[in-house]
């Protein structure tokens, strides 16, 4: 079965078509629960997420802030699995039809098998993979299965990178660019500042693939101030807080739903 990568890029170019940015929404797997975890996401869709990746939990996520360490850890202290995260993956795109991605560090993947982890991800639904830690030039494997199975690859790319740098990385990559908002970890900012329209110009210049910002959006007015210059607005700290924050797994549901709603707006100038 092939992966969902055309789906994917559909649903980006269909956000661009109407005008506007696409907005994608971050969740870990196993997080409150499992199940728990399948509602969120659903919730997140259901609110107007127009892609959502799937956090694969990691006991060392490099990447992400404490919120998102702290979903991890419960979700990994509930014996979470890469069983689970194929499970969620492949309801929440049966249930939804829309791109849902996996976010993970290379680390589980190797030690699974990347042609194992590739043909799961694929019949599973997926459209693909965000791999924040696996350097270009040693993804040849990965890439080569990833293609075979209709699987986007996305890479991130970061203010520090150097022109030639986004060149190589975009060369390699599909589906969209990951571009790191700020150096640092994931979580929220007062201000997404002015470093990411920079990159976004810069890994534009490199290629003609969807540039989506993350790292440090938290409301409707930052996605609406980062959706006046990229494609896509990754939001992933601040739905976590938001089910951290919530009485119960009901209400952080509701509470995710609440914030897509709010973000929706923002995407479309509408905060």
């Amino acid at each position: 079965m092939s992966g969902n990568i055309q789906l994917l890029t559909d649903t980006l170019a269909g956000a661009k078509a109407e005008g506007r940015s696409a907005l994608i929404a971050y969740l870990p797997a196993g997080f409150p629960t499992v199940d728990g975890g399948i509602e969120a996401i659903k919730a997140a869709f259901d609110g107007g997420a127009d892609v959502v990746e799937v956090g694969l939990p990691h006991s060392d996520p490099v990447l992400d802030g404490p919120v998102i360490q702290t979903a991890d850890d419960i979700a990994l202290r509930g014996g979470v699995k890469i069983a689970d995260v194929m499970r969620t993956v492949r309801e929440t795109y049966e249930a939804t039809g829309k791109p849902v991605l996996v976010m993970t560090y290379w680390n589980p993947i190797d030690r699974y098998g990347v042609e194992r982890f590739t043909a799961e991800l694929a019949a599973a639904g997926g459209a693909g993979c965000i791999l924040p830690d696996l350097p270009v030039q040693e993804s040849a494997l990965w890439r080569e299965h990833a293609e075979k199975h209709g699987l986007a690859t996305v890479f991130v790319v970061a203010p520090s990178s150097k022109n030639a740098r986004l060149a190589e990385i975009t060369a390699a990559g599909s589906g969209f660019v990951y571009a790191a908002s700020l150096m640092g970890v994931t979580g929220t900012r007062e201000s997404v500042g002015a470093q990411a329209e920079d990159l976004v110009d810069r890994t534009r210049a490199t290629s003609a693939l969807p540039v989506c910002v993350g790292l440090g959006v938290s409301n409707a007015e930052q996605a609406a101030e980062v959706a006046g210059f990229a494609d896509g607005v990754i939001v992933g700290s601040a739905f976590v807080k938001r089910m951290l924050d919530a009485p119960d797994d009901a209400a952080g549901v509701e509470a995710v739903r609440g914030l897509a709603g709010e973000l929706a707006k923002g995407v479309r100038g509408q905060a």
